[in-house]
């Protein structure tokens, strides 16, 4: 019988405790270099600020998140730019008269470092995201 290989480092993402969280992201954080650290702590504020008070802080996927009745979304330090991953396709192709100043893929944003975050838009995505999440939640799905 196999045996199940014991957990060394702090549980992180939806399954882990609230602090080893915050910890995580703390880290993740001290270690981003400037501007990368700058932009990533803006984005953190907007979104602590504009989601619903039920939406708890997550580390996964390797990067700082944040869940409100499931994923809202993820953000992260990249070479060039921040990327911001609010993992809703339709809700980044509905925006994109908004987004074309920023390169996008399917489920993704890129902030770059040499323009100062889009504070505006950061709300918009945020307060969308919540209510994708609510509806999906009383449909059930």
């Amino acid at each position: 019988m196999a045996m199940k290989k014991k957990r060394t480092r702090p549980a992180t993402g939806s399954a882990g405790d609230a602090a080893a969280n915050l910890q995580a992201i703390d880290i993740y954080l001290a270690k981003a270099p400037q501007p990368a650290r700058k932009m990533l702590e803006e984005i953190r504020a907007i979104v602590r600020a504009n989601a619903p008070a039920a939406t708890t802080e997550v580390f996964s996927y390797g990067m700082p998140g944040f869940r409100y009745q499931g994923p809202l979304l993820w953000y992260g330090a990249m070479k060039n730019h921040c990327g911001f991953y609010p993992g809703s396709p339709p809700m980044i192709q509905s925006l994109a008269a908004e987004l074309k100043d920023y390169k996008t893929t399917r489920g993704a944003i890129q902030f770059p470092y040499d323009k100062p975050v889009p504070a505006a838009l950061v709300k918009k995505i945020v307060r969308l995201r919540a209510k994708e999440n609510e509806a999906r939640e009383a449909r059930g799905t």
